[in-house]
């Protein structure tokens, strides 16, 4: 089990501008704190795709594609300072939540394009090491390694 997941998107703004002169488009896809968002920034074509790049870049990272939860359940928000962040519920949260995964998101965008890189880290892993004594069972809780000899 690998301790880190990585997901990447890009995606042209002429597209998601031509799929927000669809109705349902951003019903279907953006959650309604995402379209609350899109609302108070007098719906950005960047902005509406970079939250859709997030959520592809999160459904790599998570390693399941967009399968098992609704896109809806994962919205890119911003803080007071403008620094994205994800916010998971339903199923997409579940699944995380199984998975022992946090994340990390950061999106750009220029007049053609925009992108999303998302960072996964497991809470917890384990990796076996050969040192000098009998393989060691390393524990990474919070960035901190718990060495725990194997029992044999």
């Amino acid at each position: 089990m690998m301790p880190y997941t990585v997901g990447l998107d890009l995606v042209e703004i002429d597209r998601i501008r031509r799929s927000m002169g669809q109705p349902r488009f951003l019903e279907r896809v953006f959650s309604p704190a995402e379209r609350e968002l899109f609302a108070s920034r007098s719906f950005s074509p960047q902005t509406v795709a970079a939250n859709f790049c997030a959520k592809e870049a999160f459904a790599k990272a998570l390693g399941t594609g967009v399968r098992g939860f609704w896109l809806t359940e994962v919205s890119l928000l911003r803080d007071k300072l403008g620094k994205p962040f994800l916010v998971l519920e339903g199923r997409a949260a579940e699944i995380a939540r199984r998975e022992g995964l946090d994340f990390s998101v950061s999106v750009t965008h220029t007049r053609e394009y925009a992108s999303a890189v998302v960072i996964g880290w497991r809470k917890r892993f384990f990796l076996l090491r050969r040192s000098s004594l009998p393989w060691r069972k390393q524990s990474f809780v919070g960035g901190n390694r718990i060495e725990q000899p194997e029992n044999r």
